[in-house]
């Protein structure tokens, strides 16, 4: 009976490993041109050559070039005039020139004219060099970092965005322009989701305004002026008629031509 019984629970523990070997190792496809694989001990990876792609749970990877290596092929490294990188779950596409994703820890390190386009919030992301945290909703962007979205640029060396929560921070002598106002400081927050913008620590501002006229109105060109009639040289300019003036006496003229109202003894 006792055996039995160590028996038993032999094999419910073994099930057990087998079930969590099974949900660790997450499935990965892949499709070439051309493979190639090395078995040498220690060096074994899959050489993926010619519209190269891989797929890894809701990652996405194409290029001309990809290598697999590693325990369960955890470890994917790419080096290609042009990489993509697609997760249409979080609405995020990546372009780079090299890159290494760990299908373990879930991160991508992408570099090479690394970009981000965030289509769910509406932003561009680029830098020298990018780390994507996918489970953590984390991207740390390093070198040469330039934000856009609507109405708003972000210059700085380093910066960390969370899709999620739609927040940014800059570090690095930032530089913020929204709306043509341009707001340095040693440090900036920006909620994107209402642009409000936080500045810390030597704060710099250049602010723009618009002229207006004394009655508090902007002036409008687009305004038409009343057109003035152009005078003609040799013609007298017509006075208009007014209706309330009264009218002019007749002149008496004699036969010699003097005005009889002015000379009293003609």
């Amino acid at each position: 009976m006792k055996n039995k019984k160590k028996k038993s629970n032999y094999f419910i523990a073994l099930l057990v490993i087998c079930i969590q070997v099974s949900v660790m190792a997450e499935k990965i496809s892949f499709s070439a041109n051309t493979m190639k694989k090395v078995l040498a001990a220690g060096k074994e990876k899959t050489l993926l050559d010619g519209n190269a792609r891989i797929e890894s749970g809701d990652i996405l990877i194409m290029a001309d070039h990809i290598e697999i290596y590693g325990k369960n092929n955890n470890f994917v490294y790419s080096e290609s005039e042009e990489i993509i990188v697609i997760n249409e779950k979080k609405g995020i596409k990546i372009t780079c020139q090299n890159l290494f994703y760990d299908r373990d820890q879930k991160v991508l390190r992408i570099r090479g004219n690394a970009t981000m386009e965030d289509k769910k919030n509406e932003v561009l992301i680029k830098g020298g060099y990018i780390e994507h945290w996918e489970e953590k909703d984390l991207t740390f962007i390093q070198i040469g970092v330039r934000i856009l979205k609507e109405n708003l640029v972000c210059r700085a060396e380093s910066a960390k965005y969370e899709q999620e929560k739609e927040r940014l921070e800059l570090t690095g002598m930032p530089v913020v322009v929204k709306d043509g106002d341009e707001f340095k400081a040693l440090k900036i927050n920006i909620n994107l989701e209402n642009d409000d913008v936080e500045l810390l620590g030597n704060v710099e501002g250049a602010v723009t305004y618009e002229e207006e006229d004394k009655t508090g109105e902007a002036p409008n060109d687009s305004e038409e002026k009343p057109a003035v009639p152009e005078k003609k040289p040799g013609v007298l300019e017509e006075k208009p008629l007014n209706p309330e003036a009264k009218p002019e006496s007749p002149v008496k003229i004699n036969e010699t031509g003097a005005d009889l109202d002015k000379d009293p003894q003609l």
